[in-house]
């Protein structure tokens, strides 16, 4: 699991921000909040302009690093704009068993680093200084990957090519994952496998605006009965009660309908928030994997504060052992009837992330009213 992420000179956070997903206070309420003594549910409260979708992007900024795969369009200004530094830094700590990984690296753009090193049980494994080209291998057997053609790497980055416009650094461990044969059990393919399933989704009903094929694909899924059957009960789970029917027309095109007596087109009369769900659904639940982590950014932009607890409780049901972030506006759902002090943050307009547990020199309990004490500006110092 993820153990602790800080970030520095990204986008609006100038200063370092961390999140330590081991800090917890040790309440015995909301519990399923809770994964090996590591928070694996956390809502982030935070005013607009504040940082909430940067965050998730830097959060999910190791899936380009590892694995080229870009879960977001990111655009617009990467480094800070009010820093002189020339790079962002990111770092990710993880727990695999009893193993500690540390894995940083420093960008100058979003395609090209400026450094990386791999750190296991408190041994450099590698350290790659790409600007300067200076590189440290020594520790490779520590993993058994002592046999990296590491000639062939270097040659790959074009080590000495003095051109002004040069190919974006292959990473190390992205080159190491992809051509060194790891034993099953290596702490570098517990770290690829998590990586792989790291999501960032953003709120919204995409599905009228994506391509047909990827609205065929949808469908196609849904001509399983029981695939039908499990968005249905989704559904109706989340407050939405409906049947529904999937029908092939004689153009060959599926289409989703709303069953009464008179079947009624899905997507040309189902509310905002309700195509939000379906949206939510098609983009996660199919998968035929578990995530490993999730940031839902305004998850609940759609969705009456009721259906929103649903939403919550339906993710701490489904996938318990998934770190899931959430960001929202609704104070309605900072409530223990739902999560814990200790995984309530605030998100400031400084770059500062604070626990509410944290915010206030009160020791928060149980029957406190979290959205009150809010909403009255007990936490105001760390908005």
């Amino acid at each position: 699991m993820l153990k602790k992420f800080t970030l520095k000179n990204y986008k609006n956070f100038k200063d370092e921000i961390s999140i330590d997903f081991e800090n917890t206070a040790g309440y015995h309420f909301s519990t399923d909040c809770i994964t090996d003594g590591t928070i694996s549910k956390m809502l982030i409260y935070g005013r607009n302009a504040t940082g909430k979708t940067n965050l998730g992007k830097a959060l999910t900024d190791i899936c380009i690093t590892v694995f080229d795969v870009r879960r977001y369009a990111d655009t617009g200004v990467f480094l800070n704009a009010d820093s002189i530094d020339e790079t962002a830094t990111f770092s990710y700590e993880f727990r695999f068993d009893n193993d500690e990984l540390i894995y940083r690296y420093a960008r100058f753009s979003n395609q090209e680093l400026r450094n990386e090193e791999l750190h296991i049980n408190n041994k450099t494994i590698f350290s790659c200084d790409f600007k300067n080209n200076k590189f440290d291998f020594k520790n490779l057997k520590y993993i058994n990957a002592e046999t990296a053609n590491i000639d062939r790497y270097l040659q790959s980055v074009d080590i000495g090519n003095e051109e002004e416009l040069q190919e974006p650094k292959l990473p190390f461990l992205r080159w190491l994952i992809s051509n060194v044969a790891l034993n099953s059990d290596s702490i570098l393919i517990k770290l690829a496998n998590y990586t792989r399933r790291m999501l960032m989704l953003t709120a919204g009903n995409t599905m009228l605006r994506t391509s047909r094929r990827m609205n065929d694909a949808f469908f196609e899924l849904l001509e399983d009965s029981d695939r039908l059957k499990d968005l249905e009960d989704f559904l109706n789970e989340m407050g939405i009660e409906c049947k529904l029917i999937l029908q092939k027309l004689p153009d060959g095109q599926r289409e989703l309908y709303f069953k009464h007596e008179k079947l009624v087109p899905f997507y040309e009369t189902a509310s905002s928030g309700t195509l939000a769900l379906v949206d939510l659904y098609r983009r996660l639940i199919p998968k035929n994997w578990e995530p490993s982590f999730i940031y839902l950014d305004e998850f609940d932009a759609f969705y009456h504060y009721e259906m929103s607890e649903k939403v919550i409780n339906f993710f701490k049901r489904r996938y318990p052992k998934c770190q899931i972030i959430m960001t929202s506006h609704n104070t309605n759902l900072m409530t223990n009837r739902l999560m814990r002090p200790d995984c309530f943050f605030i998100l400031s307009r400084a770059g500062t992330l604070t626990a509410l547990c944290n915010a206030t020199e009160r020791e928060l309990r149980e029957g406190h009213n979290l959205e009150k004490m809010y909403i009255s500006g007990e936490f105001d110092k760390y908005e």
